[in-house]
């Protein structure tokens, strides 16, 4: 441990008078009994002491919200029925090729690698139905009639 000053406090006697020093501002008094629980005043946090009033919501702001959250539901489902892009996918290709799987491929992979522009899941469904399968599983190595674009 180092230290790093010393100094020699004299005790001095404590005079009570009842003059305070000028600037000296006196103590409150407790209002409350020995026994009782401190109370504080506020949380320390600083709050607006403008004045305001809330605007209660009327049944008219209510049916408005409804109506509007209705139509925005209503047009959400119409996008979702219609499709939200207006146009015409390509057609399943009309050649046909025999194609052979490969390890760890699926039947999708497949559709999209020997018919790239066209929708997967119609060429899978084609695929299906050329080669007489009722399930989409397929091992590597077996040979599959496919069309090819």
């Amino acid at each position: 441990m180092t230290i790093l000053e010393t100094r020699e406090i004299q005790a001095t006697p404590v005079v009570r008078t009842g003059i305070r020093p000028a600037g000296a501002r006196r103590r409150p008094s407790s209002r409350r009994p020995g026994g009782a629980p401190v109370r504080y005043r506020s949380s320390g946090v600083l709050v607006s002491r403008a004045p305001r009033r809330r605007r209660p919501i009327t049944p008219v702001t209510t049916v408005l919200l409804a109506m509007v959250a209705a139509g925005i539901t209503v047009w959400l489902g119409l996008v979702a029925q219609f499709g939200g892009v207006v146009g015409e996918s390509a057609p399943v290709p009309d050649r046909l090729a025999v194609v052979q799987v490969q390890t760890g491929e699926t039947l999708q992979q497949v559709a999209g690698r020997v018919a790239p522009d066209a929708p997967v899941g119609s060429v899978v469904d084609r695929i299906r139905e050329l080669n007489q399968l009722d399930t989409v599983a397929i091992h590597a190595g077996q040979t599959l009639i496919a069309p090819i674009s």
